[in-house]
């Protein structure tokens, strides 16, 4: 096997340079895909036909990373005008269907549908469907990993309809609470609430999760607005307020910024100049740069087994570096585990398998890593790791397969600790990388 390894690791090319920084958008939309029959949206025009347009200019603008909401019966008339090469499976139609689609110029791992814990049919019939959120890492470049969150919330201002919404957006901000904590995040979406309405909790993600609403920061000085205003569609102006909001966040890994924030009607209306929905989009721009301290690499596995992260610890320790490392392997890798020099132990995976331990010495880094994947019950698992230090040392667990990958860190950066998914084994490993 130490010859099939060296056979395979021949054939991986040279990395190209780490791109450090980068920009991309994100653009919000409901698209009003109620039937007809329904909810006619006080949109002139035939649905299927208005459709088509909309996946045309989706094609057209080709921005990043755009959520829809309400794509509900004339979904298949989205995706046949539209040429992202990533797109969410429908989850169906009226009443199956959730709504909630992506498209997008970045792939994804980790995809999952959350239906709404709380609904009111107070107003109209938000029970109808099961509404929710929708939750994905994105990956925008080799290292730079986004949880991005999409939803709709309960819509009317029945008092069952307003604790129904402050429900579901604090669905959300407990969820990115347990599984995003550390990462950065994009939550966008139909929210159907305003910062001026009483009992509706937009802040909440700026309060809880330490997020930025973009439409507050760049257009409203830093602080909501208390007096309503409402909007035309399409709007004129920027200033005043609708239901469709984007809250962010970077991480010490990524420097998250917003750069302009835009409600973009008059790029999506018909040839006779309607509006092809009822909902104006959102189009937000953002920079980003690799954070100075602190990287990930891109992870490697399988979806299986629950969540795990290393950052958020690992950001609040001063100058982290590794005092010994212990992986643990019989046909699988059975888990992972790291000891900081504060004392700090990072473990990952179950109990099994046969354990290797490996001190470093003063100085000396994990510098990279090999990793293989195979199928095990059907599942993609970690198979085998090794782990290199600066000193050309190696700690190893698990059984080679012919699906191995390498990791390696620039230099005067090394290994601190994990990232990926796990149970009784290891379903995927991804490195925290902190600079030495």
């Amino acid at each position: 096997m130490a010859s099939l390894l060296f056979a395979l690791l021949s054939t991986i090319p040279a990395c190209a340079a780490l791109q450090t920084s980068g920009t991309f958008n994100i653009l919000s939309f409901n698209v009003a895909g109620l039937p007809a029959i329904l909810n006619s949206n006080d949109v002139p025009g035939d649905k299927t036909t208005n459709t088509a347009s909309i996946g045309q200019k989706f094609a057209q603008y080709n921005y990043s990373l755009i959520h829809v909401q309400e794509d509900f019966n004339y979904h298949a008339t989205l995706y046949a005008n539209d040429d992202h090469p990533y797109r969410t499976a429908t989850s169906g139609g009226v009443p199956f269907g959730s709504g909630l689609n992506t498209i997008s110029n970045f792939d994804w791992i980790d995809f999952e549908r959350t239906k709404w814990a709380v609904c009111s049919d107070a107003s109209q019939n938000d029970c109808l469907t099961p509404k929710g959120f929708t939750f994905m890492r994105a990956k925008v470049s080799e290292g730079v990993w986004v949880d991005v969150y999409n939803l709709h919330a309960d819509a009317g201002t029945e008092p069952d309809d307003i604790t129904a919404r402050a429900s579901n957006l604090q669905q959300v901000s407990d969820h990115i609470m347990t599984y995003s904590a550390g990462n950065p995040v994009l939550v966008f979406g139909d929210t159907n609430s305003r910062y001026t309405r009483a009992g509706d909790i937009p802040t909440i993600f700026t309060t809880a999760n330490g997020m930025t609403d973009p439409w507050v920061e760049l257009i409203h000085g830093g602080e909501p607005p208390t007096v309503e205003s409402l909007c035309d569609n399409p709007s004129p102006n920027n200033t005043c307020e609708i239901v469709d909001k984007v809250w962010y966040r970077g991480s010490a890994t990524l420097n998250l910024n917003a750069t302009s924030f835009d409600y973009v009607g008059e790029k999506f209306l018909q040839a006779d100049g309607n509006v092809l929905s009822d909902h104006d989009p959102v189009l937000v721009e953002y920079e980003w740069t690799l954070g100075s301290t602190l990287r990930l690499s891109d992870p490697f596995g399988g979806p299986h087994g629950d969540w795990y992260s290393d950052l958020d610890v690992i950001a609040s320790t001063p100058n982290p570096a590794v005092a010994s490392i212990t992986l643990a392997g019989g046909n699988r890798l059975d888990s992972v585990s790291v000891t900081l020099t504060s004392g700090q132990t990072f473990t990952h995976g179950g109990t099994g398998g046969t354990a290797s331990t490996l001190t470093l010495n003063s100085g000396e880094e994990l510098v990279g890593a090999t990793l293989c994947e195979g199928k095990y019950n059907d599942e993609t698992k970690v198979f085998y790791a090794q782990i290199t230090t600066s000193s050309g040392r190696n700690v190893i667990a698990g059984k080679l397969t012919s699906d191995c990958a390498t990791r390696s860190v620039e230099s005067g950066w090394g290994i601190v600790g994990f990232v990926g998914r796990s149970g009784d084994e290891v379903d995927r490993l991804g490195f925290v990388y902190a600079k030495a």
